[in-house]
């Protein structure tokens, strides 16, 4: 069986085309269920943390099962969802790093620099990336956990 996701999408200013292209792409995948776009729409500016921290809650509560977030770089989005308890956002640039977010590190968001990947890798790393799905039984399952277990010590 093949899994349905539900995906959030969110960008700054800085990222508004790719995530306009990518959200039209991921509207026509079979293998998406639903896409929620979190901004920004074309013309609108927004701090990428807000946008950031609005898609990491949501994948935390379960709104949603993973988000695609682009700002300039793709940094700033990662750090502000990685602020959010339980979430687990990266940037991606190449097929290795998009296959082991998920695969080593069970990454549910990824993030583009709209500045530093161009259109169609990132287009198909979006493509790759939901084709990825973690094994809890893998030996990078331990790994995650020690995230996990700080968190919930921490009572983030």
């Amino acid at each position: 069986m093949t899994t349905r996701w539900r995906i959030a999408v969110g960008s700054d200013e800085a990222g508004y085309e790719y995530k306009d292209a990518i959200l039209r792409d991921l509207e026509r995948d079979p293998r998406v269920e639903l896409v929620t776009d979190f901004g920004v729409k074309s013309g609108e500016a927004a701090p990428y943390p807000r946008i950031g921290l609005k898609a990491g809650e949501a994948v935390a509560k379960g709104d949603v099962d993973r988000a695609v977030l682009i700002c300039g770089t793709g940094i700033g989005m990662a750090v502000s969802a990685n602020k959010v308890p339980g979430v687990r956002a990266t940037t991606v640039h190449d097929s290795y790093s998009c296959e082991r977010s998920v695969l080593s590190n069970n990454c549910q968001i990824i993030a583009f620099g709209q500045r530093v990947v161009g259109l169609e890798l990132a287009r198909r790393l979006v493509n790759d990336w939901l084709g990825y799905v973690f094994d809890p039984e893998s030996p990078s399952n331990s790994k995650v956990g020690v995230i996990t277990e700080y968190e919930q010590r921490r009572g983030a």
